[in-house]
């Protein structure tokens, strides 16, 4: 998503905003070379990869990659060769990679930030109640549920932000390539925690909570596990390719048991123009093992919605504000959100993608204008950000859906997005187009999630 940003100062830091095989291989006939310019395609197929169909697509190109979860590939060939490769009777669907965007030895002692300081965000969707140094509202805070962030990765200087033991570091992955660079997406090591966006560090520190020159600030679901997956490049963009390839391997450690028992929940601050339909098939993989979607609508206003986050199976965020944003100096801790919450003194951003067809979905918002969080522009130097954009509003939601679990092991996508929408707040005068159902808020949500036979999580 694309950020924007303001500037103020606070406490001596720098704060600043904004399946059946085919039995033989058939003969294929040489082809001319085409001329046209070569691009990067994600495949999807009617059934598995064998060698038979490999050697009918390689006629086209080079098989780059493939992901068997969802019987889908990428490939490299010349672009109009895409009409071909699409009218193969074992091609379900074939297109561009999809660009997405996601714009803009350390220690911290505590082991959570849950008894941190208060922030208008959080008080907003009632995890916090009050000003300051005020206690959680809730009495889940995401312990025992994994959330995956896809997105760019972790500051090289994330230890000084984060506790180390809230991040799963032998689960962190980075992935990268796709359609615009080699057409293969590739496992890069380490490269998770060496971001130079900063995009992922700050959407971590709505879930997790942060460190501020030694403050402590809340988190929306501080004894979460997070698993940080780099799935952007540097300048904050990737490749529908490499976001399809992180849900599946989130998902995969649902699956194969990696996570043991626990839910997993994945927090997408990215989107683009187009539901790419690699990216789509891996989302329906996700959801039918259990894993939960939560993405940002986008920040194109009228424009529309961005995908995966319309596509109806993800969990969609429009971005709220407050009308009380930037009234004192210190207006982002020191006010307080009155209880229970008046729908009338929020409002949707301008940026925040409306829904404007039938097959965009857009579910409920959560504040997402001037929310506070770590961002670095210079390596090294700790600096704090107030961030504008639907990715900011998506990890509210997705930290909501990790309590919702934390009570709820069980707790389906489905399930999740009905009682997010039905408990929203709505805010008077604005249209579902824009708003969704309304205002999240995690108490609400929570009061109406019953209690499994296996009672919470401990």
């Amino acid at each position: 998503m694309k950020l924007r940003y303001a500037s103020v100062a606070l406490a001596g830091a720098t704060i600043l905003a904004a399946c059946s095989d085919v039995p033989t291989t058939p003969s294929v006939a040489p082809r001319a070379a085409s001329t046209s310019a070569a691009i990067g395609i994600n495949v999807l197929l009617t059934q598995p990869l064998n060698a038979s169909l490999r050697a009918q697509l390689e006629t086209y190109g080079a098989v780059l990659d493939e992901i068997p979860e969802i019987k889908a590939l990428t490939m490299r060939i010349a672009s109009g060769d895409l009409a071909a490769v699409r009218a193969l009777p074992f091609v379900a669907a074939a297109s561009p990679d999809a660009k997405r965007q996601g714009a803009p030895v350390d220690a911290v002692a505590a082991s959570d930030f849950a008894g941190g300081r208060s922030s208008w965000n959080l008080d907003a969707i009632n995890v916090t109640s009050g000003p300051g140094n005020a206690t959680r509202s809730v009495a889940e805070t995401g312990a025992g549920v994994y959330v995956g962030i896809l997105d760019s990765g972790l500051l090289d200087s994330w230890r000084q932000y984060f506790p180390e033991e809230r991040v799963a570091t032998g689960l962190a992955r980075a992935f990268g390539g796709g359609g615009g660079e080699v057409g293969s997406v590739s496992e890069q090591p380490n490269k998770w925690e060496h971001d130079q966006n900063s995009h992922g560090t700050h959407v971590t520190s709505t879930v997790l909570g942060f460190n501020i020159t030694g403050v402590n600030i809340n988190g929306v679901a501080p004894m979460a596990t997070v698993i940080p997956v780099k799935v952007l490049n540097a300048d904050g963009w990737g490749w529908s390719s490499v976001i399809a390839r992180g849900i599946v391997y989130i998902t995969d450690l649902k699956r194969d048991g990696a996570l043991g028992t626990s839910p997993a929940v994945i927090n997408i601050s990215i989107g683009g123009p187009v539901l790419d339909p690699v990216e789509k098939a891996a989302v329906e993989y996700a959801v039918s093992q259990g894993v939960i979607i939560v993405a940002a609508a986008g920040n194109e206003g009228t424009d529309g919605m961005s995908y995966p986050g319309a596509y109806a199976p993800v969990i969609s965020a429009a971005a709220s504000g407050w009308k009380k944003e930037f009234t004192t100096a210190s207006w982002w801790h020191a006010l307080d959100v009155p209880d229970p919450i008046d729908a009338s003194d929020f409002f949707i951003a301008g940026f925040s993608s409306r829904k404007i067809s039938a097959d965009q979905d857009l579910d409920v918002a959560a504040p997402g204008q001037s929310v506070v969080g770590p961002y670095q522009y210079t390596s090294g130097q700790l600096s704090y950000y107030y961030l504008n954009g639907t990715s900011m509003a998506s990890p509210h939601v997705a930290g909501i859906v990790a309590l919702m679990a934390e009570r709820k092991p069980t707790l389906t996508a489905s399930e999740a997005e009905g009682i997010l929408e039905s408990t929203a707040v709505a805010i008077p005068g604005v249209p579902a187009t824009v708003q969704g159902s309304g205002l999240a808020t995690a108490d609400r949500a929570l009061a109406k999630l019953s209690t499994t036979a296996t009672g919470k999580r401990k």
